[in-house]
């Protein structure tokens, strides 16, 4: 999955994040460089409430006691879609580290990844199921996260 200046393009759109983080996190450990796109259009199934309900208790831990020392939790999406696949790398290792620094999250496309056709991750498409799906925008939103018009990444 990899093309010739060995950089692997992910678009996120419609995928389910979880399965796209293990692929990723796969892919990372095996040496590539992987890009993603439209972290705010990947999707989370689930009930939408309880989805939400679970972001917002994770940022409450945080604001109770020491603000510094309380773990940090993202609220922009291609924050947490990079805590995601963190979350499936050995961190306590050295491979892990290096594997994190090979992934680029971006939310839309930016003006450098613009001619470049990504690739899908078939493994994660939705398949039918029967509970909903909520995308990571909309969760980021629902934590604090407010969207610029013009800002496509940071």
């Amino acid at each position: 999955m990899g093309d010739s200046s060995g950089i692997t393009v992910v678009d996120a759109t419609g995928l389910i994040l979880g399965r796209l983080a293990s692929v990723v996190a796969k892919q990372l450990l095996m040496g590539e460089r992987i890009v993603i796109l439209n972290a705010e259009k990947a999707l989370i199934s689930g009930r939408r409430l309880s989805i939400i309900r679970a972001a917002k208790q994770r940022l409450e831990r945080r604001t109770k006691g020491s603000k510094t020392k309380s773990p940090k939790h993202p609220r922009r999406p291609d924050g947490i879609v990079r805590r995601t696949v963190r979350g499936m790398l050995p961190w306590d290792k050295p491979r892990g580290h290096a594997a994190y620094k090979r992934l680029r999250v971006f939310i839309g496309v930016p003006v450098d990844y613009a001619g470049v056709t990504p690739q899908s991750v078939p493994e994660s498409r939705r398949s039918l199921t029967k509970t909903g799906v909520i995308t990571i925008g909309e969760v980021a939103q629902s934590i604090g996260w407010k969207p610029a018009g013009d800002q496509l990444h940071a």
